[in-house]
């Protein structure tokens, strides 16, 4: 970053007496910091990599008291960088201390590493125990889930054709099994003048004479039997957080585990949802016919527990676990083991065809027409929403889980609270139209930077880098320096 950067960050960060999440400051008033390990890996492993600023005492009122050394804490720094895996390559930025002649603060620039490189860890530690992630202004370590979650992607683990070895010939339901053969003969002529057998191996129902995960949860009598967890539960709470209680003191109005094959589990979800919902009489003004009207589309909460169904975790690491079916009194939340695979983030959901974690799974179900797997699935979600007059659906990705959230008419929109002082923290580096978008939770670039930039550059907070073309694609958004 340029020198009048720097000391812009520099005088915010004083200003605000706080650190921020991609921001770490550091005294390196009598040498360099000996353990930079663990910030230099939460940086790495996040999407937006960070910033550590050495020349800040924190603990003594965030006072400038510059670095020992300019030039021996950033071959200090480097050292530390070289010890990490992959190596981390920062950019090294300096400026000197407005407070005292002839001393400097410095800074470096961590940039995010790919997915595929993730998690980036300190050697000497070992992945396990060197990676970390950052949580709010904290280095945490990572869990043993969140590093293989990391190694699943890179080494494209298929944890749906692990085999099964309890599960043998006598409790599976042939008759399914059949008629899903059936189907694949029909669909995949090749296949037809396969044995069944050989059909099994090549569409990993077996693998090595047994019987798969897939097979498992698709044509089991009994899935639960091998993994009790594998299953959904599902509450209807009579209000609007966990905890409150009905009319009777009751805590749940509804409360039921739903078990069984894929199919059965989504079958069984949609009749408690449907059963748990207000529906409401109208008159059609056309024919005066009186139709029923659920209180949310069934077609879109069908597409999200099929969703969760179908991609959630089916690791070790989360067997244990089952998908989560709430349904409050304003909303239906749904939260199932296991975030976002591989490259896709929040803001593509929809958009971009994903990597999936589960492909003959998917595959499978697509035979048996349970889905499309054409990944229309959230499309079909939000315009369901709309149609309906609701908010659009709500998605979070954290700690290794994800969750949706169909708001009901009574909650109204929902939009995230956005105040200008969060955008002028983020915009104390140069930030794009998109960057801008993303950290604001808004789908319209335009839509974002007239409505919440374009008052603040009015208002002399926010400079344009380019002004004299406002409307060009290389335009980047700083905060203006305080007085």
């Amino acid at each position: 970053m340029t020198s009048e950067t720097l000391l812009n960050l520099i005088n915010q960060v004083v200003k605000s007496r706080a650190e921020y999440q991609y921001i770490e400051l550091k005294a390196a008033r009598d040498g360099a910091p000996k353990r930079l390990y663990d910030s230099l890996s939460s940086f790495s492993n996040s999407n937006e990599g960070g910033i550590i600023i050495f020349g800040i005492d924190e603990e003594n009122d965030f006072e400038l008291c510059g670095v020992y050394n300019l030039q021996d804490i950033q071959q200090k720094i480097t050292e530390q960088c070289d010890s990490m895996t992959p190596k981390v390559r920062p950019l090294f930025s300096y400026v000197e201390n407005p407070n005292k002649l002839g001393s400097y603060l410095c800074s470096i620039e961590v940039p995010p590493i790919d997915i595929s490189e993730r998690p980036c860890f300190y050697s000497g530690k070992g992945r396990l125990k060197g990676s970390y992630t950052r949580v709010g202004t904290n280095d945490e370590p990572m869990t043993e889930y969140e590093v293989y979650s990391y190694e699943a992607y890179r080494k494209k683990y298929q944890d749906d054709i692990r085999v099964i070895p309890r599960v043998t010939s006598g409790s599976i339901n042939h008759e399914k099994l059949n008629e899903y053969f059936k189907l694949l003969a029909e669909n995949k002529p090749n296949l037809s003048k396969l044995g069944k057998e050989q059909i099994s191996e090549l569409m990993s129902i077996t693998v090595g004479g047994e019987y798969s995960l897939t097979a498992t949860l698709l044509f089991s009598l009994y899935p639960q039997a091998y993994f009790p967890q594998l299953c959904i539960i599902a509450t209807a709470i009579p209000g609007t957080e966990v905890g409150q209680l009905g009319e009777s003191l009751e805590r749940f109005s509804d409360n039921r585990r739903i078990e069984g094959t894929i199919p059965e589990m989504l079958t069984e979800a949609l009749t408690f949802v449907s059963k748990n919902i207000r529906v409401k009489t109208i008159i059609n003004p056309s024919t005066g016919q009186r139709q029923d009207s659920t209180e949310y589309p069934i077609t879109a909460v069908r597409e999200i527990l099929l969703n969760a169904l179908v991609h959630r975790d089916y690791s070790i690491h989360t067997e244990g676990m089952p998908i989560q079916l709430q349904i409050f009194s304003d909303r239906i939340e749904i939260t199932n083991p296991g975030g976002l695979y591989g490259r896709i983030s929040l803001d593509q959901l929809g958009k971009v065809q994903p990597d999936t974690r589960n492909p003959i799974l998917a595959t499978a179900l697509e035979t048996l027409k349970i889905t499309e797997n054409r990944y229309s699935g959230i499309p079909t979600v939000r315009r369901e929403m709309q149609e309906y007059g609701l908010p659009m659906p709500q998605f979070e990705n954290f700690h290794g889980t994800f969750k949706v959230t169909l708001f009901g008419e009574r909650t109204g929109t929902v939009t995230k609270e956005i105040n200008a002082p969060d955008i002028l923290t983020f915009c104390l580096i140069p930030r794009t139209r998109k960057e801008i978008a993303n950290f604001l939770g808004i789908k319209s670039q335009a839509y974002a930077i007239t409505t919440y930039v374009t008052p603040l550059v009015k208002a002399n907070k926010i400079k344009l880098s380019i002004p004299d073309k406002p409307k060009s694609p290389d335009q980047k958004y700083t905060t203006v320096p305080s007085d």
